[in-house]
C-alpha cells in the first residue's frame, strides 16, 4: 500500500468520526449552556443538575440520529473495502 492511500483513508476516517459525533456534541453543548444559564440565574450549583440532563440529551440524540449514523458508518466501511479491493485486486 502506498502512503498516499493510507493518508487518504486516515483523513476520511477522521472526517467520518467528526461528522458522526457532531450531532451529539452540539446537543450536549446546547443543553450544557441552557443548564449553565439556569444555574447562574438561580445560583444552584449542583453538579448532577448539569450532568444528568446532558447524558439524557445525548442518549436521545443517539436514538434520533442512530439510523443516519449507521448509514454513514456502513457507507464509509463499504467505500473502504471497495478501495482496498481495487487496490489489492
Amino acid at each position: 500500500m502506498s502512503s498516499d492511500f493510507v493518508i487518504r483513508v486516515a483523513g476520511e476516517a477522521v472526517y467520518t468520526i467528526l461528522l458522526i459525533s457532531a450531532p451529539m456534541l452540539v446537543i450536549a453543548i446546547v443543553v450544557g449552556l441552557i443548564i449553565s444559564i439556569f444555574q447562574a440565574t438561580t445560583q444552584i450549583q449542583e453538579q448532577t443538575l448539569a450532568f444528568v440532563p446532558k447524558i439524557v440529551a445525548v442518549l436521545l440524540a443517539v436514538l434520533l440520529f442512530g439510523p443516519w449514523i449507521l448509514t454513514t458508518m456502513v457507507d464509509f466501511t463499504f467505500n473502504l473495502f471497495d478501495n482496498l479491493h481495487q487496490y489489492i485486486g
